[in-house]
């Protein structure tokens, strides 16, 4: 399988090239479907079906499954990746470039390198004979980067095909520190909040009083000072984004902008703001949005309404033993590639991303994909070596979970 990987790089190479210079920014629907395009004849050469999930219900293209059926009673894996990029056909980064070791362009890391191994690592199991018993779903959605709405419609079939797995195992970028690599068995889960306050307003001489109050931007101020110094605990962060206050206080439509009007001297009538919330687990992330209800119920003087919502967001991947059972398989995949073995990351390193929608119903890893830097921005580069070694990892921690017994 390595002597493949190895063989196949110039091949490897050019069908990520290809891939990059289609533009499939999240909104770029018929871009999106350009690259299942490209991705489903390599998979289907190599005995896979394929199936189109549409989703524009969501506002987005769809999503792409691939499966290849093997023996029975053998471990289901599922491989979760994604089609769609942070670029949309406006960005000025639109090309793929190769300079040696390293290539640019949109998506080369995030995640349209994580597509390449995959496709590396399935044709090294299939010269070495052992894709042909092996039961994977490639599971590539459409909207990654921005997920559809609502959430729960857009995201239903993965949680489904994770239902009927026995690992998953997601090819978004490898993670490095101090030149090392990394395993991922852990990520934070990324949820908005909206926070708006109403108030009595009147004329500013009357403020502090006892028939005034303070206002809502005092109250907003109370709420989010509690928030700071009441929440904090390892793995969970809380942040505030964006804030807005006066006589009048409004959210946007797109919820990236917020807009206020008034007077130094009319008390604030109304108060927004917004920002995300981050845990590594189910009881922490209902823990932390239980208390910040308790804080905003609070009394606060002239408040005639306090109210908090939560957005559907990304789950956490709480690092549990079955994740871990599964790094140490990882690990002996190193052994025999000779490779050093990997650490634990720490999750507060690790952002949200699709295996987090599943990881309540099956053990995974993160990280299969390639190692990149400047992900989501002009210049975002992939360490093309990287490629290699993760294709190899991957092709034999694969052959090597698709022979033992499946638990469903």
């Amino acid at each position: 399988m390595a002597t493949t990987v190895d063989a196949e790089q110039a091949r490897t190479l050019k069908f990520l090239e290809t891939l990059v210079n289609q533009n499939s920014g999240s909104r770029n629907l018929e871009g999106v479907r350009k690259v299942r395009d490209i991705v489903v004849p390599e998979f289907t050469a190599l005995g896979f079906t394929s199936r189109w999930i549409p989703m524009e219900q969501t506002g987005r293209a769809g999503h792409l499954v691939l499966t290849h059926k093997g023996r029975r009673g053998v471990k289901k894996l599922l491989l979760i990746g994604h089609l769609d990029t942070v670029f949309e056909p406006d960005s000025p980064f639109q090309t793929y470039v190769l300079n040696g070791d390293k290539a640019t362009g949109p998506g080369v890391g995030d995640d349209k390198g994580g597509i390449a191994v995959i496709l590396a690592a399935v044709r090294a199991m299939h010269a070495a004979g052992t894709l042909k018993s092996a039961n994977i779903e490639v599971f590539l959605t459409g909207d990654e980067e921005e997920a559809g709405s609502p959430t729960e419609v857009a995201r239903a079939d993965l949680v489904a095909a994770a239902k009927a797995a026995d690992v998953a195992l997601d090819f978004e970028g490898l993670s490095r520190e101090n030149g090392r690599d990394m395993g991922s068995i852990a990520r934070r889960s990324s949820q908005s909040w909206t926070l708006v306050i109403e108030a009595k307003s009147g004329h500013s001489s009357g403020v502090w009083g006892a028939n005034a109050g303070d206002g809502a931007i005092y109250a907003a101020a109370k709420i989010v000072d509690a928030f700071r110094t009441e929440l904090p605990e390892p793995y969970l962060t809380l942040n505030v984004g964006l804030i807005a206050g006066g006589a009048e206080a409004d959210v946007a439509e797109d919820n990236a902008h917020v807009s206020a009007q008034g007077k130094t001297n009319i008390i604030a009538g109304k108060a927004v703001a917004r920002g995300d919330l981050r845990t590594l687990s189910p009881e922490q992330n209902a823990a932390a949005m239980r208390k910040m209800e308790w804080i905003v119920a609070r009394n606060y003087p002239g408040v005639t309404s306090a109210k908090i919502t939560f957005s559907e967001g990304y789950p956490p991947m709480a690092p549990t033993e079955g994740n871990k059972a599964l790094l140490g398989k990882l690990n002996q995949v190193n052994t025999a590639l000779d490779l050093p073995q990997m650490q634990p990351l720490d999750p507060m390193k690790r952002g949200a991303g699709d295996i987090s929608f599943v990881a309540a119903y099956v053990d995974g890893l993160v990280g299969l994909g390639p190692h990149s830097t400047g992900d989501h921005a002009p210049g975002e580069t992939v360490d093309v070596p990287s490629i290699w070694t993760q294709a190899k990892r991957a092709a034999l921690l694969m052959t090597r979970l698709s022979a033992e017994k499946s638990t469903r």
